[in-house]
């Protein structure tokens, strides 16, 4: 017989008592096995450790926010070093950098980031630092190869790997002296990346309305801009009803005000590992940076004063890293240079070496060209100036998690790869200073060395990264703006439009020489500014192209506020990164005001509460300010049922199509609602006022949908920090062991106090060079990647409070010895 298996040797309640009572203890064994795997991947920050390679020890002193100091006794000993402490805190990031330069993040991910793959292997980045490597002067390489090997024994010093692969079931592969590269060629994709969509979008506009039309919907610029030198662009008035009339085309009034979609033409569809930027204002994101200096003769030490705030996509971790690296020049004096690196490259990006500083905005010049191409009449060539030539065909292998590899097909042609086909399906190549050999160089590496103002010029004039505004600040005072990067000459055309390069009439005939670049040294005001929108004109915005400046309002706000006195100091700037006025928009909360009239707010008497808040809106970019949020909102609704009708052309040829990719139409929009043609308007609306009242009532009804009252819609209840790790995007049970605090935070898109959720001033700099004990330095995040170090969230707090916090690391609080391993 078989024994009863409800029969137990102890009575049954005894067993449950037993399960009870090791349940918890087994869940506790679990959590504290993985918190011990966890613990195993944070890096060492005390004792010694050896470093095969170095020549002499290198010592890492940590202050209490985890910030090094690297000494050692050669350069290639403290690249060597800084690339140990990269990989120990930063492997992840720097993985991504690379993969996303290469296109090969599907490796890791799986299918989810086939697109972007695909967008980005098109550039064949890795191929081209093959290239580049094996050209670059035997004392670059040399670095690059110290700092890789530095990368990868830091890497293999951790006890474990890094938690993400952990998660994603991988193991990291090694470094490489091309990785380097790439995660330069990376930020190429993220600072140059949307000129050819910008481009795209505006020959649509231009090929499909009325010349007159679209010029007055794409002026070069608005009379809000700030140049250093030259004057503002005069407006482009409206067509008149002769030649464009709305109330004559019915067909259009059928188009929806909610047209415009944000899509990014020749952009991959966004990725939840690697789009942290905020989308929810379509093209208007609070992108870009700012930079100033003032000259010695306006500081109380006669060094001159630098403010540098770079504004990109804000992630966990920060893009950037803190450091200071010391180490002997060539006569033997020890130099120190500090500010923040790039994790994955050797060198400060922006700082100070103790005689200049030196700090960057993106230049927005014209560095990319959509070429279209007259296909043969077998299509399988192409027209080019010496006759009929053959698509080039590449065939590269996309490696995928969890499925067969992809063979991706790229057409090569003598300009570059096509890139896309446009509406009318004719093939495009991207011409693009990221492809030539030129494009990447540790050329800026040099800045480390330099002491006077003309010696740094013609470095950065040299140098191989995406073209950034440079301002050079002096310990002597003298201060200095141009170009850093390669600058292409153009020929036959501007290149603000797609166009064919067949003929020979147009195209690229060389590079600027440093000589040709355009600088501004020692200006008489003694001030220089630059915010991404438009420096120059005349010959020398010529040479630079426009890639789609910026709106100028920020430019114009920091200028403005640099001549309102004689004398700054460490302070001044930082108050002036931080002013989130919004002057931008005063005059839209005046248009709001007339809009809700009394005689409009009897008719609906819930605009009376909005009437209230948009009077008391405080002028700033606020989180208390519902008035703020308001007129923001109004402006947005505005500018959207005015240019629906008048683009619908665009759109319905192309509907990729995203007018607001350019970004001066706040010189038409305001021309529309300033003037008020009524044959520029959409025949919906009897009259101009009736637009304007529809937007306003849209947008308070769109905010009290969610049954809150009006008041409780503050700017800070939108603009809250979504500051994420890539792994709390599609695993939001981990955002609050991985994300930066969710607070609501000041500041906007048309302010110095750039911000969004998601974007913003990735680092605050300010720093007189010889005076670094004075200056100040902001960074949205910790030094380390890893969630259990006691370094991954310092700082956030004085960034998001603007707390000034120092530039020069603290005392020593961890110290490690890097020693030279035994041969």
């Amino acid at each position: 017989m078989f024994a009863n298996p409800l029969r137990f040797s102890r009575p049954w309640w005894r067993w449950l008592i037993l399960i009870g009572a090791g349940l918890p203890a087994l869940l506790v064994a679990c959590a504290g096995g993985l918190y011990a795997a966890l613990r195993a991947s944070l890096p060492q920050l005390d004792g010694a450790a050896m470093l095969a390679g170095l020549g002499a020890p290198v010592e890492i002193a940590r202050d209490s926010l985890g910030i090094p100091t690297i000494r050692g006794r050669s350069r290639p000993d403290v690249a060597r070093a800084t690339g140990f402490i990269h990989a120990q805190d930063r492997f992840f990031q720097m993985d991504l950098l690379r993969r996303t330069a290469a296109g090969e993040l599907a490796a890791l991910f799986g299918p989810a980031a086939l697109d972007w793959d695909r967008a980005n292997r098109l550039h064949r980045f890795r191929y081209r630092a093959g290239q580049v490597l094996a050209v670059t002067p035997p004392e670059d390489r040399a670095l690059i190869a110290a700092y890789a090997a530095g990368v990868n024994a830091g890497l293999q010093a951790l006890s474990a790997p890094p938690f993400e692969y952990w998660l994603l079931r991988a193991a990291p592969e090694p470094w490489q002296a091309e990785d380097t590269l790439l995660a330069v060629y990376a930020m190429y994709l993220d600072l140059q990346g949307k000129q050819w969509s910008r481009e795209s979008a505006r020959g649509v506009l231009h090929e499909r309305l009325l010349p007159q039309l679209a010029d007055f919907l794409d002026p070069p610029g608005t009379d809000w801009d700030a140049p250093l030198q030259g004057d503002l662009s005069p407006p482009i008035p409206p067509p008149g009803p002769e030649v464009f009339d709305l109330r004559r085309r019915q067909s259009t009034a059928s188009v929806s005000a909610n047209w415009l979609a944000f899509s990014l033409p020749l952009s991959p569809s966004p990725h939840p590992f690697l789009n942290p930027a905020d989308q929810a204002n379509g093209s208007e994101t609070a992108s870009g940076s700012n930079n100033w200096a003032v000259a010695g003769r306006l500081t109380a030490h006669g060094s001159a004063l630098l403010a540098n705030d770079m504004h990109l996509a804000l992630r966990v971790p920060n893009i950037w890293y803190r450091a200071a690296l010391l180490f002997p020049d060539d006569q033997g004096r020890e130099r120190r240079v500090e500010g923040v690196m790039l994790p994955g490259t050797p060198a400060i990006v922006a700082g100070s070496n103790g005689h200049l500083a030196w700090g960057y905005t993106n230049s927005q010049g014209d560095w990319a060209d959509l070429v279209v191409l007259q296909a043969t009449g077998d299509k399988a060539g192409y027209e080019t100036p010496d006759g009929q030539k053959p698509f080039e065909r590449v065939r590269e292998r996309l490696a995928v998690k969890g499925r067969p590899d992809e063979t991706l097909e790229i057409l090569e042609t003598v300009w570059g790869p096509v890139i896309d086909r446009d509406y009318q399906g004719r093939h495009r190549a991207l011409r693009w200073v990221a492809h030539d050999s030129r494009a990447v160089n540790l050329g800026l590496l040099a800045l480390e060395r330099a002491d006077a103002l003309e010696t740094a010029l013609n470095i950065v004039q040299r140098s191989g990264a995406p073209a950034q505004n440079i301002l050079l600040a002096g310990a002597d005072g003298r201060i200095a703006w141009t170009i850093s990067g390669p600058i292409p000459r153009r020929f036959g055309h501007e290149g603000r439009r797609p166009s064919s390069w067949a003929d020979g009439r147009r195209g690229w005939s060389g590079w600027l020489e440093p000589g040709d670049y355009p600088r501004v040294v020692d200006p008489p005001s003694g001030r220089l500014w630059t915010a991404n929108s438009r420096v120059v004109d005349g010959a020398w915005l010529e040479l630079l192209g426009d890639g789609d400046y910026a709106h100028g309002a920020r430019a114009r706000q920091i200028r403005d506020r640099l001549f309102e006195r004689e004398r700054f100091d460490e302070r001044d700037f930082l108050a002036l990164q931080l002013d989130d006025r919004a002057l931008f928009l005063e005059r839209w909360q005046q248009v709001l005001l007339e809009t809700l009239a009394p005689e409009a707010a009897r008719a609906e008497p819930r605009r009376h509460e909005m009437r209230r808040l948009v009077e008391h809106w405080g002028g700033r970019a606020a989180v208390d300010s519902a008035g703020y949020r308001l007129v923001r909102e109004f402006r947005e609704e505005v500018r959207d049922r005015a240019f629906a009708p008048l683009l619908a052309a665009c759109r319905q040829a192309d509907p990729r199509f995203d007018y607001l990719l350019l970004r001066q139409h706040e010189g038409p929009l305001w021309q529309l609602v300033s003037q008020r043609p009524p044959h520029l308007l959409d025949p919906r609306y009897p009259d101009w006022p009736a637009l304007l009242l529809a937007a306003a009532d849209a947008v308070r009804e769109r905010l009290i949908a969610d049954g809150r009252p009006l008041a409780a819609h503050t700017w800070g209840d939108y603009n809250r920090a979504r500051i994420q790790h890539p792994f709390s995007r599609t695993l939001p049970g981990l955002s609050a062991w991985l994300d930066q605090p969710t607070l609501p935070l000041p500041g906007d898109a048309y302010m110095p106090r750039v911000q969004a959720p998601s974007s913003g001033a990735s680092e605050r700099l300010v720093v007189s060079p010889g005076r670094e004990e004075n200056g100040i330095l902001h960074l949205p995040g910790g030094q380390s990647g890893h969630p259990l170090s006691p370094f991954y969230r310092a700082g956030f707090a004085a960034w998001a409070n603007g707390e000034p916090a120092p530039l020069v690391p603290g005392p020593t609080r961890h110290r490690l010895v890097l020693r030279p391993a035994p041969p």
